[in-house]
């Protein structure tokens, strides 16, 4: 490298800051994409489980109770529910502070995943209530 094509401290500061920030944003996106894979299983687990049971239940099997299926599949997909909003709230404070930083598109791919799933889960918790599925 010759001396024409050097850096100076300020750029290579500069760069180095850029490089931080587009870290910071995919650990970010990852934490976040672990969340939707938790809420997602919960989700999908407490549906599986509340059908699951209730078939088994109109079969004739006693489950100790009348609304076990119901009860558990609200349960589970409530906590999936409840953690994929915990996560999405978590995740858009980060890109606010990161986003006090330095300017970049809010609206990431990874943000309306987890909106989605979290209206998903609600629409599962209330069909569970409602029987709608």
């Amino acid at each position: 490298m010759s001396v024409q094509e050097a850096k100076s401290a300020n750029e290579l500061a500069a760069e180095r800051t850029d490089l931080a920030l587009k870290r910071n944003l995919m650990a970010a996106d990852r934490t976040l994409m672990a969340w939707i894979r938790t809420a997602l299983s919960m989700i999908s687990f407490g549906f599986t489980i509340y059908k699951l049971l209730e078939g088994f239940q109109k079969g004739g099997a006693d489950l100790h109770g009348v609304n076990t299926p119901r009860n558990l599949g609200l349960f589970l997909t409530g906590l999936g529910t409840a953690s994929m909003v915990m996560g999405t709230i978590e995740y858009w404070e980060s890109l606010k502070e990161l986003h006090t930083l330095q300017k970049f598109r809010l609206w990431r791919p990874s943000l309306v995943i987890a909106l989605i799933m979290s209206l998903t889960g609600l629409f599962m918790f209330f069909s569970i209530i409602t029987k709608l599925l």
